[in-house]
């Protein structure tokens, strides 16, 4: 992953986010008390979708996290047991901090994803729906 992606889906999130509140609100405020049943199932869908981001987004974390340890693990592993039979220093062979922020940065965007295609979806499709 890239700064770039994550970037990129950061400012799409922070367009879209507000778009999708100040339509939904409005329609809370239209409905009043006294909600249709176009409104309740869009406000129903509000709160399923905002669950289901949170899950996928932490198991996507926790997915891409793993993998990273795994690839840290293997990294440091080889470092170990190449270092008495290469020339070069054990530290050489250890990943470093371009590594280390690469794969925060993949941790990060997994995460942001499933938030952020629901945001733009749901500004999408909240943009066509005629009042």
């Amino acid at each position: 992953m890239s700064r770039r992606k994550l970037a990129n889906q950061a400012l799409g999130l922070s367009m879209a986010a507000p778009l999708v509140v100040a339509h939904r609100v409005g329609r809370m405020v239209a409905a009043g008390s006294k909600p249709n049943a176009r409104d309740r199932k869009e406000f129903n869908l509000m709160g399923a979708e905002k669950m289901a981001a949170f899950y996928e987004s932490w198991a996507a974390m926790g997915i891409a996290a793993m993998k990273s340890q795994q690839q840290m693990a293997a990294s440091m592993w080889r470092a170990a047991v190449m270092a008495p039979w290469t020339m070069a220093r054990p530290a050489s062979l250890l990943p470093n901090s371009n590594t280390l922020a690469r794969h925060a940065l993949t941790v990060m965007s997994q995460g942001l994803a499933p938030v952020h295609r629901r945001a733009v979806g749901n500004a999408k499709r909240l943009g066509r729906i005629k009042k």
